[in-house]
């Protein structure tokens, strides 16, 4: 999942080399924090929040194939 999340960020953003992805996994669910350089912040979050939401759906619709709950979380 994380490799994901990593990929459609780097094609987002203009400093593809500053795209962090870290998974911390618990016992039922999976959260995925994903970091970008401070001027990227806009491109990944999108206006409204739409292209994070969309990120979103998109892991979330790969991780209900291996029944688990993943949450992406974007940070500074």
């Amino acid at each position: 999942m994380g490799e994901l999340v990593k990929t459609i960020a780097k094609a987002l953003v203009d400093n593809p080399d500053e795209v962090f992805v870290s998974e911390v996994e618990g016992r039922q669910s999976l959260i995925i924090e994903l970091k970008v350089a401070q001027e990227d912040m806009g491109k990944v979050i999108g206006k409204q929040g739409r292209i994070a939401k969309a990120i979103r759906t998109v892991v979330k619709a790969a991780a209900t194939k291996e029944n688990k709950r993943v949450v992406v979380e974007i940070i500074q």
